[in-house]
């Protein structure tokens, strides 16, 4: 007899978790055995009930998705966390994996696809949509020095609402000579020429919200 995997589903919106247990469910060897509406709650779901596979949506309110994803990871127990959302910037997928998820997946994969995640997962793969190992291949084959500093992302959000570079300045209370280092060295990072492009190139990136 196949051993049942365990399965805790984490979503803020309830008919999404009712479509993802009947799926599941359609499986044998698959049991939802708990759920939750939030960051918080999965974090004491997950501890009580130790499953083998943690389905966890990303955007919530309170706790988010990777900060429970940290939590369940640095708590240390059995459970897989397997990010299932309708999000794929690079900014999400970084953010998830470096908390620890064990793979990233999006909410239109099939019952099958979404079987055989769950089922990797407890082997201990990685699982990841096509699309979104696409998206990590390319951040990893970019150039360290293309990365953004906190800092340069702050600016380039600015910029991003029109504001000037001496308004920028006032903002965040650096001098507008500052300002103008910052986006020299972004456009550099980035590779552009001027402001309008930098924006673009970061948007498409998914560094800017």
């Amino acid at each position: 007899m196949t051993d049942v995997i365990t399965i805790v589903l984490v979503d803020d919106h309830p008919v999404v978790r009712e479509g993802l247990r009947g799926m599941l469910e359609a499986e044998p060897d698959l049991s939802v055995v708990g759920e939750a509406g939030s960051g918080g709650e999965a974090v004491a779901v997950v501890a009580a009930l130790r499953p083998d596979v943690v389905l966890m949506d990303l955007r919530m309110p309170g706790l988010d998705g990777v900060g429970a994803t940290e939590r369940i990871v640095a708590a240390g127990g059995p459970s897989r966390v397997v990010v299932l959302t309708t999000y794929e910037t690079d900014s999400d997928i970084l953010r998830a994996v470096e908390a620890g998820a064990s793979g990233y997946l999006l909410k239109d994969a099939s019952r099958a696809e979404l079987a055989g995640a769950v089922r990797a997962a407890k082997r201990g793969e990685t699982v990841l949509a096509p699309s979104v190992a696409g998206r990590l291949v390319r951040q990893v084959r970019q150039p360290a020095k293309q990365a953004l500093s906190g800092r340069e992302i702050e600016v380039l959000g600015l910029v991003a609402k029109g504001r000037t570079n001496a308004e920028i300045g006032a903002s965040l209370h650096i001098s507008e000579a500052t300002v103008k280092t910052h986006l020299l060295r972004t456009f550099t990072k980035l590779d552009v020429s001027d402001r309008t492009a930098a924006v673009t190139t970061a948007m498409a990136r998914g560094l800017l919200g």
